[in-house]
């Protein structure tokens, strides 16, 4: 488990975080939501009190234990599921940053559960989703999202929980002497990797792996975004492509746990910007049902690349904040199907409505699931004036 000293770095850690999440800083007075898992409260004590040292307002809110989560999609009635209780909205409207603590107790307590149940919930909470995009957008939100071990997800991932609590404290720098300083460095590279995709303003990318082949179109009005203090831990570099542009097929050897259920071998295949087949070696069916989910579903929100330089996570975590950053001997790249991320849209929020969204090619949906991928991979973008150019290779950026 992790020390005193840990928690403490991992405490300063996710306020600089959430500073960084944010346009400008957080001020006195300020309405933070501090929402964590039962397990995750020693976290949650230390984070509580620097925010109450900054003269910030901190709303705590406790996730369901794994018993509750389960009774309330097993019994729920659809008015249940669906319901919002008095003064939610009012709450996200007024909220200026946001701290998400996860410990999960049980990565198969919902796997009995019908999918249509969970994704009739899940498809209830996109207004209040809208809500935070929206001050989002405006810079008057911001959010970041961090776990803690616990013995279940070591054993989920055939680890032993002094193991699994390692990679936590390597991937978050809590290990060194200044975690904060040490996410400084890393913010400072992976900015420098932006900045060179965006000056590449490639129009395509074409992804090849022993089980890939892969076409990534960008879309108009584009930019590479990544560690903006949203996970703590965080490396990757993405953006949002247009939809409409994706051809071929698309692996994911990495596993991954969802609702309960576990996927692994996922092979998508796309035709015309959609899944037009969707196969999976192991939860085929639940593969499927997400796919289905909603119009969006079947269609990309996101491609992400890691560079192994700066990922020290070294094993399956069964966790997708880690996964989805993996760095070992190749490095990763992820692709979600569902929703995108505006942020990566280049020009000013506020001229991004939803026609315009749509006109780009921003995919809409109440699903986001990445996918990952860890094979040795080529990554080679189609540049505007004509030319290519390998950009990730052996896994990390040429630049």
């Amino acid at each position: 488990m992790l020390t005193e000293k840990h928690l403490n770095a991992y405490a300063q850690v996710m306020i600089w975080a959430l500073d960084t999440a944010r346009r400008r800083k957080l001020r006195k007075g300020n309405i933070v939501l501090l929402q964590s898992d039962p397990a995750a409260a020693p976290l949650a004590e230390k984070i509580y009190s620097l925010l109450l040292r900054r003269s910030l307002q901190p709303v705590v809110r406790w996730n369901p234990t794994v018993h509750m989560e389960h009774d309330f999609y097993a019994l729920g009635e659809d008015k249940q599921l669906t319901f919002h209780p008095p003064g939610t909205k009012e709450l996200l409207g007024a909220l200026h940053g946001a701290i998400h603590l996860r410990a999960p107790e049980s990565l198969v307590h919902l796997r009995d559960i019908r999918p249509e149940r969970i994704s009739l919930a899940t498809l209830a909470r996109k207004p209040l989703r809208d809500i935070l995009d929206a001050r989002e957008h405006r810079g008057l939100f911001g959010w970041t999202l961090a776990m803690l071990p616990t013995q279940q997800m070591a054993e989920a991932a055939d680890m032993d929980l002094e193991a699994y609590s390692r990679q936590i404290v390597r991937a978050c720098y809590l290990d060194s002497d200044d975690a904060v300083a040490s996410w400084q460095e890393v913010f400072a590279a992976i900015s420098r990797i932006k900045r060179w995709l965006n000056g590449l303003n490639p129009k395509a990318l074409h992804v090849a792996s022993e089980n890939m082949d892969l076409e990534v179109s960008i879309g108009e009005r584009r930019r590479w975004v990544g560690l903006s203090g949203h996970n703590i831990p965080s490396f990757e570099v993405f953006l949002s492509p247009d939809w409409r542009g994706i051809r071929g097929v698309y692996f994911a050897d990495q596993p991954s746990y969802r609702n309960g259920n576990l996927v692994s071998g996922v092979r998508l295949e796309f035709t015309d910007g959609r899944v037009s087949s969707a196969q999976a070696e192991q939860g085929e069916a639940f593969l499927r049902s997400q796919v289905a989910m909603d119009q969006g579903a079947a269609q990309v929100g996101e491609f992400s690349l890691t560079d192994k330089r700066f990922s020290r996570i070294s094993a399956f975590m069964a966790n997708t904040l880690y996964d989805e950053n993996f760095g070992g001997e190749q490095g990763n790249c992820h692709l979600a199907l569902g929703s995108s991320y505006v942020e990566s849209f280049s020009g000013k929020m506020d001229e991004l409505n939803t026609r315009h969204k749509r006109s780009l090619g921003f995919n809409e949906s109440a699903l986001h699931w990445d996918l990952v991928n860890t094979q040795s991979k080529v990554v080679t973008a189609r540049l505007r004036s004509g030319k290519s150019q390998v950009i990730y290779e052996n896994g990390q950026f040429l630049c």
